[in-house]
């Protein structure tokens, strides 16, 4: 960051924020996404073609990511952010087609 010349000036600064304007990000590797890309998207069941939510955030805890969805019912729905389940992702559209496993939706209803 431009000004900081010392630790003392960065330590001070520890826990921040950092924001870069959309044009001035790097670009990314195929298939990696900014969240904040993925925050507003419908993400919708492709064996059934139904609106499972839209994402609101994204979750880490070591394995895989986890996208956190508002449901239709406004309930809180929690799906694995991996390339065998988010199979389609068109940003530019806000949608993400996802082929979900059998059983999730009795795990997010918990």
């Amino acid at each position: 960051m431009a000004g900081i010349d010392s630790i003392a000036q960065a330590e001070a600064l520890a826990g921040r924020d950092v924001c870069v304007p959309a044009e001035e990000r790097a670009p990314l590797d195929q298939g990696a996404y900014f969240e904040s890309d993925l925050v507003n998207c419908e993400l919708f069941d492709r064996a059934t073609a139904r609106r499972v939510g839209i994402v609101t955030g994204l979750q880490e805890f070591g394995g895989p990511p986890l996208l956190e969805l508002k449901g239709e019912r406004g309930q809180e729905i929690l799906i694995p952010f991996a390339k065998s389940i988010c199979v389609r992702i068109d940003i530019a559209a806000k949608r993400i087609d996802a082929d979900i496993p059998e059983g999730l939706d009795s795990l997010n209803e918990a």
